[in-house]
């Protein structure tokens, strides 16, 4: 076992086989050694740095229907909201305020969202932020759609894979193709992005053969961003009496993606804040080096339920922010608020 995590720290490369034998045998000591490699890693690219990214949640329709998902369209009991593109420009704004340099728009996959209409937005934000990064997390679009909105100025896109096993991610996504997530993923690596995709942990079904499989494809891809959270169960899902993931399991799949692609950024997501009131200080401490603080306005935070009882729903964007600082700085880390690129990325066009 040892010999393995020294391979994986030392050389950044394990089998598929080697991986399911490591999950399967980690032992408390051994998972501490793991956790203070991958942040040993994390130091070499980005040393004590944390990014922070401002979330704008501007629409929860969502013409998909995923199982897992508490914005799945059957869901009957969400109030949808959409924020206009002035909502949209006033968030960022107060963001851009408080110091952020880097904002995230994401929304389910909401087609009333057209292509000329995300790409006024895009414009408007890059006329008025011009030094800021902008990163859309819209789900699956044409290949047309992707390249119009990285000549408007978007310079990432988030698209987790969610589960790179084609069974589970059929069952989980009903008319969903996982061939044409694929795509998706390649198209917007192909075009130029940053490019983030990640998975949920625990979901039903899922196997270590399974996650062994999520990293490799990880290790393969090599994203620029790595989006790694438990799956919660939601209520109002068919997966309602699922048992969720734990913060554990996931802080060893952050890990050891920290140590297969070294210099991925990688957030330490909402929902560990959500499972642990100190989950994402402990996804820091094992990898991870970003975090997204919500922007968007208060009255339409708790209606964007892709799980339950999130946390941060009725805070300020500047409490969030000052919260934020003084959790990162307690924990031995330094905020940046600069537009946080991947350490090794040149946009070509």
């Amino acid at each position: 076992m040892e010999e393995l995590l020294n391979q994986l720290y030392e050389q950044n490369v394990l089998t598929k086989e080697e991986i399911i034998y490591f999950l399967q045998h980690l032992t408390p000591d051994l998972t501490k050694r793991l956790f203070r490699l991958a942040e040993e890693t994390r130091k070499k690219h980005y040393d004590e740095n944390v990014f922070l990214r401002g979330l704008i949640e501007f629409s929860n329709f969502c013409k998909q229907d995923c199982m897992y998902c508490g914005l799945r369209r059957s869901n009957s009991n969400v109030e949808r909201y959409r924020l206009s593109e002035e909502e949209i420009l006033e968030c960022a704004a107060e963001g851009y305020h408080l110091g952020y340099r880097s904002f995230v728009l994401q929304s389910g996959e909401d087609f009333r969202f057209t292509e000329d209409l995300m790409i006024q937005i895009v414009r408007s934000l890059k006329l008025r932020f011009p030094d800021a990064a902008i990163t859309l997390s819209i789900g699956e679009r044409s290949e047309a759609f992707f390249r119009a909105l990285f000549a408007a100025g978007t310079d990432r896109y988030l698209l987790r894979h969610e589960t790179a096993s084609r069974s589970l991610y059929e069952s989980l996504h009903p008319g969903m193709s996982y061939g044409n997530r694929m795509n998706c993923l390649h198209t917007l690596r192909e075009i130029g992005y940053q490019v983030g995709t990640g998975f949920m942990v625990g979901l039903p079904g899922q196997t270590y053969s399974h996650l062994a499989e999520d990293l490799l494809f990880l290790k393969e891809f090599h994203p620029e961003m790595i989006g790694i959270g438990p799956f919660i169960p939601h209520s109002a899902t068919p997966l309602k009496d699922a048992v969720g993931g734990t913060v554990q399991d996931t802080l060893v799949m952050i890990a050891m993606a920290r140590l297969l692609v070294p210099d991925a950024l990688m957030p330490a997501t909402t929902a560990m804040g959500t499972l642990d009131p100190i989950g994402r200080e402990k996804a820091l401490s094992a990898g991870a080096n970003v975090v997204m603080p919500i922007l968007s306005p208060l009255k339409v935070r708790k209606k964007y339920a892709l799980y339950e009882n999130k946390i941060c729903m009725g805070d300020e964007p500047s409490h969030c922010r000052n919260c934020i600082e003084l959790r990162i700085a307690a924990s031995g880390y330094k905020i940046e608020l600069s537009r946080g690129d991947h350490c090794n990325f040149t946009r070509t066009t």
